[in-house]
């Protein structure tokens, strides 16, 4: 298995000060079940490339403790020699653990300095939704290129590998890059070949440092580096904070997680540049959508000037390239007052906002947002209070949350939805979010505005 880290900052021979390994030097290490080696394929003053090559025998894998349990041909049989999994982050904090904990005895202004990094693992295992590693490293600022493996190019009809040819790139710093490729390069495969107990916990606070308690899919990551087990997973919500509710299933993402793709895409499909976030909080729609540069000017607003401070640092603006911060306004301000700033953007999103103004102010929302704005589409999501019954921690006519004035079962939210559409001239499309019950529909609502008048 193999992963080359590839940086085009001059000169980009420092690589080697902030890797601790001579760009002229082979480097050998030995590994439970084989070796590994450090060299640098390219070396230029304006590109250097460190490649890690792990080898592993599974011979030795049969004979150790991760060949006991399986079926008899399985030790032997598999694809942890050849796809990059749990063994390669093993391997990367056992070569460049020094990096790993931001230090560098020649380089340490480097190493404190966001850097432009190429990635590339030519076969990593992949299992779940498709686009699973764009959510992984999306949100993390990197730029995600993914290609399915084929099973066999002599046989297309057998379709594609659950493998990856991926390819990331990025300005970050080196700790950073190597904290996130440790975390979740097991995560996309979910089948760790370790033990995990407790002090599994530990790592991932010390590696998610600043970025996992944050991360949309960070309960996906969660439950799949902690091998699903119930006992870790109540320890962690110590750590995390609590996981959403009900438990997902291995390969299905948080419903925050789903809220958030699902809003992103009707932006996507709306064509809109230009693109407001009413209500940002922490900034984890913002995040998905500084990733796509169809959105060239965004803007996230919330009320609370505390919110605003943590999405700065949520989003890491001050690590983030100019071209980048340049794309992002954040803004103080209500949505129940008149706002001229807001006038003019194609788009606007109200992710879980509206039940958490009182009831009887609600109008003054819908003036400011359809009638003074006026963005071409407005995408509105909120809870359905008839799916309420599904959580086992609340009890009858309770809400989710202490600061929901309202939740709004269907019929009452497609009445609104009609109403202010009728009202501002707008069209509206009432959709589900989450997976549905037959009897109690969706967890989230999610009303989407076309606007049909000038």
């Amino acid at each position: 298995m193999l992963i080359t880290l590839t940086t085009t900052h001059r000169p980009a021979t420092d690589l080697g000060f902030l890797l601790h390994k001579h760009p002229d030097r082979l480097f050998t290490f030995p590994l439970p079940g084989g070796q590994a080696q450090v060299f640098y394929p390219e070396v230029s003053e304006e590109r250097c490339t460190a490649a890690l090559l792990v080898e592993l025998d599974p011979v030795a894998l049969s004979r150790g403790r991760a060949g006991r349990g399986s079926a008899p041909l399985e030790p032997y049989v598999n694809d942890r020699p050849y796809a990059a999994g749990s063994a390669l982050t093993a391997a990367l904090r056992e070569a460049f653990g020094t990096a790993l904990s931001g230090r560098s005895k020649e380089r340490q202004d480097l190493a404190d300095t966001a850097l432009p990094f190429e990635i590339h693992l030519p076969v990593l295992p992949s299992r779940g939704h498709p686009d699973l590693p764009r959510r992984l490293f999306g949100p993390l600022g990197y730029a995600v290129h993914a290609r399915p493996v084929t099973l066999d190019p002599a046989f297309p009809e057998w379709g594609d590998s659950p493998y990856l040819d991926l390819k990331l790139s990025g300005t970050v710093q080196l700790r950073a890059l190597l904290a996130h490729l440790t975390v979740l390069i097991p995560v996309l495969d979910d089948a760790r070949h370790t033990f995990v107990d407790e002090g599994e916990i530990d790592r991932l606070a010390r590696l998610g440092d600043g970025w996992l308690p944050g991360h949309p899919e960070r309960d996906l990551i969660l439950r799949r580096s902690l091998k699903h087990q119930r006992d870790l997973l109540r320890a962690a919500a110590g750590t995390f904070g609590p996981l959403d509710e009900p438990a997902a299933g291995p390969a299905t993402p948080s419903l925050n997680a789903q809220r958030l793709a699902a809003v992103e895409a009707e932006l996507v499909a709306s064509g809109a540049a230009r693109v407001l976030d009413l209500g940002c909080g922490e900034g984890h729609l913002l995040n998905l959508l500084l990733a796509n540069p169809q959105f060239r000017e965004i803007v996230g607003m919330d009320v609370s000037a505390r919110e605003l401070s943590r999405a700065a640092r949520y989003l890491r603006l001050d690590e983030r390239p100019p071209t980048v911060r340049a794309r992002l306004t954040l803004l103080q301000g209500s949505l129940t007052y008149r706002d001229a700033r807001l006038s003019g953007y194609d788009a606007a999103a109200l992710v879980e906002v509206i039940e958490h103004l009182d009831e009887p102010r609600l109008w003054t929302l819908e003036r400011v947002v359809f009638g003074e704005a006026r963005p071409g589409t407005v995408i509105v999501t909120t809870p359905n209070a008839e799916y309420n019954a599904r959580y086992a921690s609340l009890g009858e006519g309770e809400r989710r949350h202490l600061d929901h004035r309202f939740e709004w079962n269907r019929e009452t939210f497609r009445r609104w939805a009609a109403r202010v559409s009728d009202t501002f001239g707008y069209t509206v499309t009432v959709r589900p979010v989450g997976q549905s019950d037959a009897d109690l529909g969706s967890p989230t609502q999610m009303a989407v505005f076309s606007r049909s008048a000038p």
